[in-house]
């Protein structure tokens, strides 16, 4: 009788801590798009993070996981019903491929990936989507785009099975996808009132920079922890996403500093971020000097592609196409470019050759090419459709009253003398709500007069 599989303990205690750090990116997103974001419309930006984990993670459950990751058919989508609902308990067989990894765990690590695809979508539309459009929105790209894509990519589908296409941790279906979609909701909804001519500077740049570092703290868990076990691949995959998102926030200051005059925490971080996003997919297939240059190109590029929304005339609010589409398209070329024979020896898996190489390199655009075109046009056609029905874009005067109030009933800051939340503290306690008293007046004190003193 053969032996039955068996739980490996250390992979699985890998991918659970790098399935929690990938769901903390979300958190870490909601406060990088809140920072950057006007205070009247921070809580908007956060909820539409946050609602994207509570819906994400119920559709995944349900049929996600089986379009993504059921047995192919035919290329092009999963076995709907192979997962669908998990409606029993998974008997501890049920391992994950070969790396001894229960089923549950690879599925929750996926399905922080499907979060924050979402989520990502929402910064380019900031202040002026309905959260009802939005939700709805959410819930078809999640089921239409990112759940086939996921498939196409990593689940046996036709572009990373078929054509041979790479992407280590989602270049193409997550950031590239994402990116695509975000630039299609900029084109239906349009511009924000004022824009461009009123300046929409970040409110708070200290919570930019702590989402950022959320994000890239959890994006070890994104780009390791996708070899799934812990071996010489998740190394490489480690190291590079450090110097590669290093290298990139020196690429984007300089940039600053010759075009501005000054560098910024806010250009430091969104660097980081687009460092971040271009060693996605290639961060197990290069080696981590092609990293350094990568995170360097990567930073100046994208610090130059956010301008184009000024010349093309699209608000995209938070730079998702500057930052994601732009960088995601860097990385997944990349690998085309600079991929090695030196780093496919970690990586060698069912004998193929992750290479570079000009028929790599156009691997790499084609399937870059499908994702943009097919995630824009499915984004562009829902978006058009919830604005005509129940609409998409809130109300001239809800957008200049601020879409946190009109939209959530509550504000970021409360800024008023009372501020409201005392009284509610010490109710709660069992207490009265302490009460302001006037201190006694102080007996007046003589002074000498200060011509008396210069004449003494």
């Amino acid at each position: 009788m053969p032996e039955a599989p068996t739980i490996d303990t250390g992979n699985t205690a890998w991918l659970l801590v790098s399935t929690a750090l990938v769901l903390l990116m979300t958190p870490g997103l909601a406060l990088f798009y809140g920072g950057l974001n006007r205070s009247k419309g921070v809580l908007n930006m956060i909820m539409m993070s946050f609602s994207a984990i509570g819906l994400v993670s119920v559709l995944w459950l349900f049929y996600g996981f089986s379009i993504a990751f059921g047995a192919d058919q035919g290329g092009v989508i999963g076995d709907v019903g192979q997962y669908l609902g998990t409606k029993t308990f998974m008997a501890e067989t049920d391992l994950w491929g070969e790396t001894g990894i229960p089923l549950y765990v690879f599925m929750a690590f996926q399905m922080m990936f499907a979060i924050i695809t979402v989520a990502l979508i929402s910064g380019a539309i900031s202040d002026r989507a309905k959260f009802s459009g939005w939700l709805l929105f959410a819930f078809g790209w999640a089921t239409l785009v990112y759940f086939p894509v996921a498939h196409w990519v990593w689940g046996g589908g036709f572009i990373g099975a078929g054509l041979g296409a790479l992407d280590f941790a989602g270049g193409t279906a997550v950031h590239i996808n994402a990116g695509a979609a975000a630039l299609a909701l900029v084109l239906v909804l349009g511009k924000r009132l004022g824009w461009p001519k009123e300046a929409m500077k970040p409110h708070n740049v200290p919570m930019v920079a702590l989402g950022t570092g959320l994000l890239w703290f959890g994006w070890f868990g994104f780009n390791a922890g996708s070899e799934l076990t812990a071996d010489a691949t998740t190394a490489i995959a480690f190291l590079n996403t450090q110097v590669c998102t290093a290298a990139a926030i020196l690429g984007w200051l300089v940039v600053e500093k010759i075009r501005d005059g000054k560098p910024t925490l806010v250009g430091a971080s969104s660097g980081a971020i687009a460092g971040l996003v271009a060693i996605t997919p290639a961060c197990a297939f290069v080696a981590p000097w092609a990293a350094v240059l990568l995170g360097i190109v990567a930073g100046a590029v994208c610090a130059l592609a956010v301008g184009l929304k000024y010349k093309f005339g699209y608000d995209d609010s938070l730079d998702v196409v500057g930052v994601h589409f732009v960088g995601g398209w860097i990385g997944c070329l990349w690998i085309g470019l600079f991929g090695t024979s030196s780093v496919s020896s970690l990586v060698a898996d069912e004998g193929l050759f992750y290479g570079g190489g000009v028929t790599q390199l156009g691997v790499q655009a084609l399937s870059a090419l499908i994702v943009t075109v097919y995630s824009f046009v499915v984004a562009f056609v829902l978006g058009f459709v919830i604005q005509k029905t129940i609409g998409f874009r809130i109300s001239a005067e809800a957008e200049v009253n601020g879409i946190d109030i009109t939209e959530h009933a509550e504000s970021g800051y409360d800024l008023s003398p009372s501020g409201g939340s005392a009284g509610g503290a010490f109710a709660m306690a069992g207490i009265g709500t302490p009460t302001a008293t006037t201190p006694p007046k102080a007996e007046p004190t003589p002074t000498t007069p200060v011509s008396e003193k210069v004449a003494g």
